[in-house]
């Protein structure tokens, strides 16, 4: 049987409070939300933290709010509030469906859009117990000195592995990050990086306090695409999101395609707008756009299931995503 470690857990009531006790704990403090992945982390070793910081009685961190330019979603908030809120569900409902087709329902009431944004990458030979990675020798992520995914590799390609991170990537979202010294704004865009170790651009001290989507322009259309083993619980062998602006005229004016799981961070496919941007959705631009995506995106072996099969359903996932947009 997986044990936790002893560990002493702080529940503050407010964000100067959680900054505080993190600071003051430093490397030996963690904060948790929900602890949907965080605690079977900590069963396996992967992080022995002496001391959790809750974040669910934080007020700064609840609440979904709306205005004319934006909707701000507190980072504590479940992703079945996410998933159910009016306010999400009416200007933003691609944001909806990635929170309602993460995990299954239980783990969607207490797990956290905030919670989902910093995922901890994921890798087949990281997520694993400390018998069976001791066993292999561990690895560049956790104890070890070694890739096994690329070898003699240098940086850790952990899979990010996190269905909202695309949705919000091609909504412009911005993350209101907070520390000891202040806060500060960040666009998702700059958030994450390749290093699948620590692939987000926060510091260990610091809080992401909460989510702000500008509204899309009238005509904007957003869809989701998700890729999985089965159709509950299981993380993402890929995703995607594609957000597509039209003229008056049926022309698409903006064209983004973000995919997810091929690597540690949400990656924005590039040159797949020139087969789109000024041309009608039709048939050809779809396949055009489909063909681009399957020649840029080559997934590691960093999740059991094959790759090249993984690679191969790219382009079914636009097809179906574009086509879902092509029938609004």
């Amino acid at each position: 049987m997986l044990r936790l470690h002893p560990y002493e857990y702080h529940m503050p009531a407010a964000l100067d409070e959680a900054l505080s006790l993190l600071s003051a704990h430093g490397d030996d403090a963690m904060p948790i939300a929900g602890g949907t992945d965080l605690v079977p982390n900590m069963k396996h070793g992967l992080f022995t933290p002496g001391h959790l910081v809750a974040l669910s009685r934080v007020r700064e961190m609840r609440g979904i709010t709306s205005s004319p330019a934006e909707i701000r979603i507190g980072a504590a908030e479940t992703l079945t509030s996410v998933a159910t809120h009016p306010e999400v569900l009416a200007a933003v409902p691609s944001l909806a469906r990635a929170a309602e087709l993460v995990s299954g329902p239980q783990l969607r009431r207490v797990g956290t859009i905030g919670g989902n944004v910093c995922l901890d990458t994921r890798c087949a030979y990281y997520n694993q117990t400390k018998f069976w990675r001791k066993a292999l020798g561990y690895c560049l992520k956790k104890d070890g000195d070694v890739c096994h995914v690329v070898k003699g590799g240098t940086r850790c390609v952990a899979a990010h592995s996190a269905d909202t991170p695309p949705v919000l990537s091609v909504l412009d979202a911005v993350l209101e990050v907070a520390s000891p010294d202040g806060s500060r704004d960040v666009p998702i865009r700059s958030f994450f990086t390749s290093d699948g170790i620590w692939n987000r651009s926060i510091g260990r001290s610091e809080l992401l306090v909460a989510i702000r989507i500008p509204r899309p322009p009238d005509g904007t259309r957003i869809a989701f695409q998700k890729l999985r083993p089965r159709q509950a619980i299981d993380f993402p062998l890929a995703n995607l999101a594609v957000r597509v602006g039209r003229d008056d005229d049926g022309r698409v004016s903006d064209f983004r395609l973000v995919i997810s799981g091929m690597g540690s961070y949400p990656r924005r496919v590039g040159r797949v707008e020139d087969a789109a941007v000024g041309n009608r959705l039709g048939p050809s631009v779809i396949e055009a756009v489909a063909e681009q995506a399957f020649r840029q995106c080559h997934p590691l072996a960093n999740i059991t299931i094959d790759p090249e099969w993984r690679r191969a359903m790219v382009p079914v996932l636009v097809r179906r995503a574009l086509n879902e947009i092509a029938a609004a």
